[in-house]
């Protein structure tokens, strides 16, 4: 009561925060894990269930308990821009917490650049195994611009010849 105040606090933790970005990168590969396993081993199924039934996990799934730090940092990033929508600017924590606001917006930032690349290397995996795993296209700096059909015009005899390009 004697300095309320938050922002200060938040500058110092948030930039722990672009941790998160790991932890969503391997979100999908994780929960795909839980799933296989529960399905194939009824030993890791019940010790799973026994856990959710904890009074502690509040009737929530692991999933449920996995998904919470996914959401975590665009939380604290709605919740910081309603913290200064509604702080009068003379405040003593409004610079500390427009600070902490933009801290947090880039490990936001930084998360959702790291699913899109996941997302794009997964994409180039899949082509990768269409094509017959002849070419190796799974490569980091490697961006899947755009797919389709499109018409192949032959020079001789101007026939047209449907193809499917990756660019």
């Amino acid at each position: 009561t004697t300095t309320p105040r938050i922002g200060d606090i938040l500058q110092k933790l948030a930039p722990f925060l672009k941790m998160y970005g790991e932890y969503v990168k391997n979100f999908d590969n994780a929960m795909e894990l839980v799933k296989m396993w529960t399905e194939r081993s009824p030993q890791f199924k019940f010790i799973i269930q026994n856990i959710q039934k904890e009074k502690v996990c509040g009737n929530l799934t692991l999933q449920h308990h996995m998904l919470e730090p996914v959401q975590r940092i665009p939380r604290y990033e709605m919740l910081l821009k309603d913290y200064l929508r509604k702080l009068p600017q003379d405040s003593l924590d409004w610079k500390d917490a427009e600070k902490s606001l933009e801290i947090i917006s880039t490990a936001a930032s930084h998360s959702n650049s790291a699913i899109r690349k996941m997302e794009n290397l997964k994409k180039l995996l899949e082509i990768y195994e269409m094509l017959g795993e002849e070419e190796d296209i799974v490569n980091p700096s490697n961006e899947l611009i755009k797919e389709g059909q499109i018409l192949k015009l032959a020079a001789r005899n101007t026939s047209a010849q449907e193809r499917y390009l990756f660019l």
